[in-house]
């Protein structure tokens, strides 16, 4: 078989496959699998850097799908070019991380071929992609972590770290502002490292394209500092051959491919067709579009002699070659820089170093206190000092977040200057954390900063992180309506309730400096679930803990922090974060009255929830019903703690622009009012 017969037996392999995954499960997208085989096949076969024997191979190539609704396209790729199985302790396995049997099962519970790719499920599968966007933002990420890694472990004549990233985008990903945003920031970096590959087919969901989206693509890459080249048939092998060599010869930019597709190609009757993007074929066109491909209009499910072969031959021998060299390159490199290789592989097992907890700042007792936004910053230093692949940054408020990393060498990650660790994101919340979980994705431990409020922009992002399994650190300050005078645009009421019904998210929110410490330390040890910590604007004090309980008690996510004589509560006032200090004060004025109180501090619902029954009863008993929660935020969600007969304060509308002091009388967030409540269930 000519060489050029082979290569279209390929393609139209990736097709058929897709065509029957999709009939087969009655759900899914044929067209842009079909229309995006060739771009993909050419990709795959001769530039990828991608050994599928290892498909954790640190410096391979990553490929990210963003146009994640045309999953079955990865599916078959990653089928046809026999990617091994990566286990669940992380050691590849002789396993094909998509058997035919999977494919079969496409949309299926259970099966490793979810309707749209999840990293966390599918080895070879580099980022959970289906909302729009995401994945061309994530491996923005991806291509800073390329950069930071290159500049960090490099050494003159040992080059560890030059992979490359490419993405797949259609119209929907680039008319998300996420996007834009991505785009924009790549730009600006000049990010030789990453392409997109964009699949210019003019078909939405709904229909042509030029019902809504009329602008001049390539004219807005340009302006973003891109360098664009297009291919004007998505099936001339010749002409994508020569989009990626121009990607490949571009080292001073990232580069859009504009690829010029049929969606549905080889559909006689739905080619260019919405209907061919959304939904299964049917079988009698089915029939027609194999006849269409010369393939057996009534096998199903097949896979040609030789097809295999040509991808082994192609991307395996390739892929195996370069990770052949590249172990030898590094067996040297471990010998002549012993430290940074053992850096690198405690970085890559998702460890961390050793001692890394050891210069974390312990706060003494103090009644003015600090904001918790200091006391992070502080604890944030410590942890990257000793971390030295922890990195992250911003959008534009790292002076307010507290989220510089100051310490001498930390230094910024700048255009063409890539060796720092403070990211300087701009104001594109929704980019910073797409890319921060891209950084993430690549070993790094990534986090991202702004104020609670703005975490509405993330959300979308933050989600995703907790569904890959991530554990991204989000970090958030001004954590309520004690923003005070930036008014209710500025003021978090709902976002606390919101991330605590998020699956899989931790979320904390501290109540003094040495609470922060220790919420820190735990979200530091996560490897499978991002951290939410949230901190105040506002100061609050630093509690004796030789008077109350050691901050220690965190790590059970609530604990006891002032008890009654004998452990016997008649009443247990609960807080969080700066009204923490609100219980800890009635507590005291009703233990001048002879009241019995127990104060409980909740840091972290979801780790509270987590601690067995004997833990939970012995901190929040099941007899005394009388319970008072007091939060600056929604009160959706305390009734699980405090009971039905329990009293919340909290906030039921949205906040107000004055000084602090008079929101505080306004929304009843004074320990008088605690100490009302407490009496008031008591009868007293």
């Amino acid at each position: 078989m000519s060489p050029q017969n082979i290569d279209q037996l390929c393609i139209d392999t990736i097709r058929t496959l897709s065509i029957d995954a999709v009939q087969q499960a009655n759900s899914g997208h044929p067209g842009a699998p079909m229309g995006l085989a060739p771009v993909v096949y050419s990709l795959w076969q001769s530039f990828l850097r991608y050994d599928p024997a290892d498909p954790l191979w640190p410096n391979r190539d990553r490929f990210v799908l963003s146009a994640g609704h045309a999953s079955m396209l990865l599916y078959s790729t990653l089928h046809l070019a026999g990617v091994r199985r990566v286990d669940e302790k992380g050691e590849v396995t002789k396993d094909l991380s998509v058997s035919m049997d999977d494919i079969k099962r496409f949309r299926q519970l259970g099966s490793r071929t979810p309707g749209h790719p999840e990293s966390h499920l599918t080895t070879g599968v580099e980022t959970t992609t289906g909302p729009l966007g995401q994945g061309v933002a994530n491996s923005v990420g991806m291509a800073i972590a390329g950069k930071w890694l290159a500049a960090n472990f490099n050494q003159p004549g040992f080059e560890i770290f030059n992979f490359r990233v490419y993405s797949i985008c259609g119209d929907g990903d680039l008319m998300e502002g996420v996007a834009g945003e991505a785009a924009s920031l790549a730009g600006h970096l000049a990010l030789g490292n990453l392409c997109w590959i964009y699949d210019n087919n003019r078909v939405t969901l709904d229909g042509p394209a030029s019902w809504s989206f009329s602008e001049d693509v390539m004219t807005r890459f340009v302006g973003y500092g891109w360098n664009v080249t297009r291919v004007s048939d998505a099936n001339d092998l010749l002409q994508l051959s020569r989009g990626y060599k121009t990607f490949l010869n571009t080292a001073d930019k990232p580069t859009l491919i504009v690829v010029d597709s049929h969606i549905g190609y080889g559909s006689p009757h739905k080619q260019d067709s919405y209907e061919a993007h959304g939904e299964p074929l049917g079988e009698a066109e089915i029939k027609l579009v194999k006849e269409n491909y010369g393939w057996p209009v009534d096998a199903k499910f097949l896979v040609p002699d030789g097809v295999y072969q040509q991808f082994q031959n192609g991307v395996g021998a390739r892929g195996s070659n370069e990770r052949n060299a590249w172990n030898a390159l590094f067996a040297d490199y471990s010998k002549k820089f012993p430290e940074l290789a053992a850096r690198l592989n405690k970085m890559l097992k998702h460890e961390l170093p050793d001692g890394w907890d050891k210069n974390l700042p312990v706060f003494p007792p103090d009644p003015k206190g600090m904001a918790t936004r200091e006391s992070s910053g502080k604890v944030l230093n410590a942890l990257a000092q000793s971390i030295p692949w922890l990195i992250g940054g911003s959008a534009d408020l790292a002076k307010s977040n507290k989220t510089n990393l100051t310490f001498n060498g930390a230094g910024d990650f700048l255009t063409n200057e890539y060796n720092g660790r403070n990211i300087h994101f701009g104001v594109r919340e929704h980019c910073m954390g797409a890319a921060t979980n891209g950084l993430t994705l690549t070993g790094v431990r990534g986090f991202c900063a702004t104020f609670f409020n703005f975490s509405d922009y993330m959300r979308a992002s933050m989600r995703l992180a907790a569904l890959m399994e991530l554990p991204v650190l989000f970090i958030f300050t001004h954590d309520s309506i004690g923003v005070g005078e930036d008014g209710p645009t500025h003021q978090p009421v709902e976002q606390l309730a919101a991330f605590r019904a998020m699956p899989n998210m931790l979320v904390f929110r501290p109540g003094d400096a040495n609470e922060v410490t220790e919420c820190y330390k735990l979200a530091m040890q996560q490897k499978h679930r991002p951290s939410t910590l949230v901190f105040s604007r506002q100061a609050m004090p630093t509690l004796d803990r030789a008077k109350f309980a050691p901050a220690a008690g965190t790590a059970k996510g609530a604990y006891v922090v002032a008890d009654a004589d004998g452990g016997k509560p008649d009443v247990i006032l609960l807080g969080t974060g700066t009204e923490l200090q609100h219980c800890v004060a009635a507590w005291e004025k009703l233990k001048a009255e002879g009241i019995q109180a127990r104060v409980v501090s909740m840091p972290c619902w979801q780790i509270f929830e987590e601690q067995d029954a004997a833990y939970k009863e012995s901190v929040l008993p099941a007899s005394v019903t009388a319970r008072v929660s007091i939060e600056m935020a929604s009160t959706l969600g305390w009734d699980r703690y405090v009971g039905p007969k329990g009293i919340m304060i909290g906030m039921r509308s949205f906040g107000a622009s004055a000084p602090l002091k008079d929101l505080l009388k306004k929304f009843g967030f004074e320990p008088e009012n605690v100490v009302a409540a407490a009496k008031k269930l008591l009868g007293r």
